[in-house]
């Protein structure tokens, strides 16, 4: 039986839900840079050939990658995090295996990102690159405000801010680095590259026009297009959609199929392919997020080697019956899956699925008045959802209950999310529905957090 060797870290889909299906391909060895969830820890124990700790701080995290496959001979190594992609890739490299490929640096880090799209005269917001806040303020001199300052190795929309006039510049700066610390402290860093906190990208903000696009109304203003590329050849699979984002641009909800007509569709895949092919990728997932303007208007925002985080390829998996894990992995393991030859639409789809991030604020963005506890059961039961909607909280993505939902803050981004829900519904514009009425009720649904020595 084939081998493969999962490097697991923070973030991508559910590391259980990737797991079993990696395990239906091949012998799993499992190689963790950051602490499996509770509940999963057993359940990889007893379902990998070997579970190993390793330590995410390696002086040369590539080579520890690299030993341990050579250890287990493995046949393909993978992972799903955004935090290892780059090091996978060039783990791969050295053992001669299917990966990512020497570009994959080009999706990770959006300076080279943008630098690769501007030389194929791909449209994306204006930006410069900034490694500190002298050249952050030469930068904001020369765009037009408001901007967004952004860390050039994030993800999940962490350290992001705005900076609506220049002498918002230095604290933006001095915030976004030191959310980019805590982040690191939490695992939600870059494995690879050290320094990678102090790299930074300021762009100016472009205007979306959602209701241009959208058959219905409650859809934020870009999706994203996910893929994978295969022997260097990009195949798109479906478009996702959102709900607005909470200020600053923290994601709330992703939605799988985005109802968007077939003509939109198109011309968004065509721009998206443009994006990945400009990177030179040659085996990796993909997912690509694009703003949606005006008059048909768009801009890309960022591509990833990887696949979508949260549900996102749970939810393909549901609507589309499409396993992306078990086909990538038929594809490291050097076969040929059965990838769709077009870009999947809502009339290919069997109903809609969405996934919702709890954060502490309501349908404007505004903070909730009081603190709450996480009760997942609360949730599930009182939910305010349709007849035919299936409403179910994913524990491993979520905090255990009876702990406090914590503060938003819009440095931090999901950072600060205290649960993640998944539903599943008739078509996607139920599930802006039901997620629209379980943000306004999501306060109500909760326990009120009382601090100790507190009663009412």
């Amino acid at each position: 039986m084939a081998k493969v060797l999962y490097v697991h870290a923070k973030g991508g889909p559910p590391v259980g839900y990737a797991l079993d299906r990696v395990a239906a391909r091949a012998a799993v060895h499992l190689l963790a840079l950051s602490e499996l969830p509770a509940g999963v820890a057993e359940h990889a124990e007893g379902l990998c050939a070997s579970v190993v700790r390793g330590e995410a701080g390696t002086d040369d995290l590539v080579e520890l990658i690299a030993s341990r496959a050579r250890e287990v001979g493995a046949d393909a190594v993978v992972t799903f995090s955004e935090y290892a992609v780059v090091a996978v890739a060039e783990a791969s490299r050295r053992l001669g295996l299917r990966g990512a490929g020497p570009t994959a640096v080009l999706a990770r880090d959006k300076r080279l990102m943008r630098a690769a799209w501007e030389r194929r005269g791909i449209p994306q917001p204006r930006f410069r690159t900034v490694t500190s806040v002298g050249q952050l303020q030469a930068a904001v001199a020369e765009l037009s405000c408001p901007l967004l300052l952004k860390a050039a190795w994030s993800a999940g929309s962490t350290a992001h801010q705005i900076i609506e006039e220049p002498a918002d510049a230095p604290g933006a700066w001095a915030r976004s680095h030191t959310v980019m610390t805590e982040s690191a402290r939490l695992g939600y860093a870059e494995l690879h590259v050290a320094g990678a906190g102090e790299d930074f990208i300021v762009e100016e903000i472009v205007t979306g026009r959602a209701e241009e696009w959208f058959e219905g109304s409650g859809w934020g203003d870009y999706v994203s297009v996910e893929g994978v590329v295969d022997q260097g050849v990009f195949r798109p699979v479906c478009l996702s959609g959102r709900m607005p984002t909470v200020a600053p641009f923290t994601e709330r909800a992703g939605i799988t199929p985005a109802a968007v007509g077939t003509g939109a569709q198109a011309r968004i895949v065509e721009l998206a392919r443009r994006a990945v092919e400009a990177l030179g990728l040659r085996d990796c997932g993909t997912h690509t997020e694009i703003k949606l303007g005006a008059d048909g208007r768009m801009w890309v925002i960022e591509t990833a080697a990887r696949f979508g985080g949260a549900m996102t390829v749970p939810q393909i998996e549901e609507v589309f019956g499409l396993d992306m894990i078990a086909l990538f992995t038929e594809q490291l393991l050097g076969g040929s899956p059965d990838w769709p030859s077009r870009a999947l639409t809502p009339a290919d789809a069997d109903g809609a699925a969405g996934s919702l991030v709890v954060l502490a604020v309501d349908g404007a963005g505004a903070p909730w008045p009081r603190r709450h506890l996480w009760d997942s059961g609360s949730v599930i039961r009182s939910a305010p959802v349709g007849a035919g909607s299936t409403l179910t909280v994913v524990g491993e993505s979520s905090l255990p209950d009876g702990t406090p939902v914590p503060v938003y803050d819009p440095a931090a981004g999901a950072n600060t999310m205290a649960g993640l829900c998944l539903l599943s519904a008739d078509r996607p514009q139920t599930v802006v529905r039901d997620f629209t009425a379980l943000v306004d009720a999501m306060p109500h649904l909760l326990p009120v957090h009382l601090p100790q020595g507190v009663t009412v």
